[in-house]
């Protein structure tokens, strides 16, 4: 069972940094972020490093996170992170501003907790299937994550699916009710490993075609504002 986390707040600064500027920013230890929404104007932000990771550490891109600047409140999804390709360390960062009345869509990571008896006794695999559940709600209702036990799972071709977890009536669950999150199946004979090794995997072009799909919905999704 999944439950609203309790109000998360986040101190941020107005930012007049722009450009290739926003190095000597980071060095200082602020991350540069964005502010904008439906019906809102485009607020530059710079925040302190170590109070987003804290924030993003509870809240994750799910949870309801306030952004405190001055005397104003914004109540806010982080929408986007973007991150060093080398270091890993966070460079930008975008908060989405929603309305407290008006329910919205998205991604919640699953977590599976306990050990499973077919795997622990009997040797089976656990398999994970799916690693985050779309869902809907009022975004003051949106959990962190939700936990699954997988206790439960015995015998070997036992499975969880999406219609087992419960929410609660505040929040819906838009993935495929029948949908498998995971399973316990049999271990792999040394045959069948050696068959799946020998399975031809995508050439060249293909990974050409996946990067250049990658780029461009990248592009489509970056916000009107700031170049990252």
């Amino acid at each position: 069972m999944a439950h609203a986390q309790h109000k998360i707040e986040l101190n941020v600064e107005k930012r007049t940094v722009l450009g290739g500027k926003v190095r000597v920013l980071r060095r200082s230890g602020y991350i540069p972020a964005i502010l904008y929404g439906k019906g809102q104007d485009c607020l530059l932000l710079q925040v302190p490093v170590k109070d987003f990771q804290k924030v993003f550490k509870e809240a994750g891109e799910s949870t309801l996170v306030y952004v405190n600047l001055n005397h104003d409140s914004y109540p806010t999804i982080i929408h986007d992170v973007a991150r060093d390709p080398l270091k890993g360390e966070v460079i930008h960062a975008d908060f989405y501003k929603v309305k407290l009345d008006e329910k919205i869509k998205t991604n919640i990571a699953v977590v599976f907790e306990g050990e499973s008896p077919a795997v622990r006794d009997s040797g089976g695999i656990f398999v994970r299937n799916i690693n985050e559940l779309e869902v809907e709600a009022l975004p003051q209702d949106l959990p962190h994550e939700i936990k699954i036990d997988i206790t439960a799972l015995k015998n070997m071709g036992d499975q969880v699916l999406v219609k087992d977890i419960k929410l609660g009536a505040r929040v819906k669950i838009l993935t495929d009710q029948n949908a498998i999150l995971a399973l316990v199946q049999e271990p792999k004979s040394q045959e069948e490993l050696d068959a799946e090794l020998a399975a031809p995997t995508a050439g060249v072009e293909d990974v050409e075609i996946i990067k250049k799909e990658k780029e461009e919905e990248t592009a489509e999704a970056a916000p009107a504002g700031e170049a990252k």
